[in-house]
């Protein structure tokens, strides 16, 4: 098995790339982590999904790309020009809804169904309001975090605040989580109660 084979990237994943590299975007997802995420997201119908932190809506073509149709996806990101590029390759799929908002303002606004996934791609959601977003997860549903090994673009320091959440997570009692060193470093976890 050759896992860097990949057949089957979004239709407009390739567009997006060029998108990314056209103006200088320094932080795309990894294509390992949106293989997992489409996976994940098919293997929950009719599903209620969150992404915090858009980005150019790399990770989310994937996520799109795993949706059934009775499925609907909230991606939030506080950067008004990604969220315009991203908005030109997902405004018209109803299943996707956009938000341009603090992500930390939005998740302790936030009050309605819980999610079957969460992606945590940003610092709200994975180093702040951390225990509103693992509320926000159903039973059975997942929550999904990467950059969990160093990262180039790491400021000095934050390997504390990955090992600080990796510590506070395998204490949770109310999911099972599994940590790869894979990608770019991964924890998939599930709540159980």
């Amino acid at each position: 098995m050759i896992d860097s084979k990949i057949q089957d990237k979004p239709k407009i994943h390739q567009q997006i790339e060029q998108k990314s590299a056209e103006i200088g975007f320094t932080m795309p997802s990894d294509v390992y982590i949106g293989t997992l995420l489409k996976t994940l997201m098919a293997s929950k119908p009719k599903g209620k999904f969150l992404e915090l932190g858009t980005g150019i809506g790399l990770s989310l073509s994937w996520m799109v790309d795993g949706m059934d149709a009775e499925s609907e996806l909230i991606s939030v990101d506080n950067d008004p020009k990604l969220i315009a590029i991203v908005k030109d390759y997902f405004e018209s799929d109803k299943r996707v809804k956009l938000f341009c908002e603090d992500g930390s303002e939005w998740i302790k606004n936030y009050s309605g169904e819980k999610f079957d996934l969460i992606f945590a791609d940003a610092w709200p959601g994975k180093y702040s309001e951390i225990d509103e977003v693992l509320d926000f997860v159903k039973v059975g549903g997942f929550y999904v975090i990467d950059d969990m090994t160093a990262q180039p673009n790491w400021p000095e320091g934050h390997e504390d605040n990955v090992t600080r959440l990796v510590a506070y997570l395998e204490k949770r009692s109310d999911f099972t989580l599994t940590k790869l060193n894979w990608s770019t470093g991964l924890i998939i976890a599930v709540k159980n109660s």
